[in-house]
């Protein structure tokens, strides 16, 4: 299996990568001995191909999909945040603070008006107006925030749509 870049694409993939790919981003928990089955491959290769993928970086991880309010959280929201200064260290210091902030899931770097999106969950409003007055709006170099908070999730896929570049690659 040849990984290299290759025109848009960071690394060559064949057509059983393509699989493995596929099949583990639907679910993460399949077995090596189904996923081989799946893809049409042995146990041993598809192993080694897993593991190639994940060296390469294709593969970062796996995790679970949880169900926010089922455990708790009953609020999503996104905060859009305006920093002071847009040098290079101070973009990097706020992603490192967004990184402790355990109600932050994720953090975006923007284009056009504002700096950083995050999306943020919190056990009620009360908690999220908190963590927005009392961390957020505090940190060093944060010139604003707007928040948004979620009233339903309409589409949440992880991943991405590999039918869309799996066929160009391969050409």
């Amino acid at each position: 299996m040849r990984l290299e870049r290759v025109s848009g694409v960071k690394h060559q993939l064949d057509e059983v990568d393509w699989k493995i790919l596929s099949q583990l981003q639907e679910n993460g928990r399949i077995t090596n001995v189904e996923l081989a089955n799946r893809v049409g491959i042995s146990a041993p290769p598809c192993l080694r191909r897993v593991r190639a993928l994940e060296k390469a970086g294709i593969i970062e991880g796996y995790f679970a999909q949880l169900n926010e309010k089922a455990i708790g959280f009953g609020l999503m929201a996104f905060a859009m945040v305006s920093l002071n200064v847009q040098s290079e260290a101070d973009l990097v210091a706020f992603e490192k603070q967004c990184e402790q902030w355990e109600l932050v899931r994720s953090c975006y770097m923007l284009s056009g008006e504002v700096d950083f999106i995050l999306q943020c969950v919190a056990t009620d409003l009360s908690a999220f107006q908190d963590f927005i007055i009392k961390e957020l709006t505090a940190a060093p170099n944060v010139a604003g925030v707007k928040t948004s908070l979620v009233i339903r999730r309409s589409k949440a896929l992880s991943g991405c749509p590999l039918d869309l570049v799996a066929e160009e690659t391969q050409e």
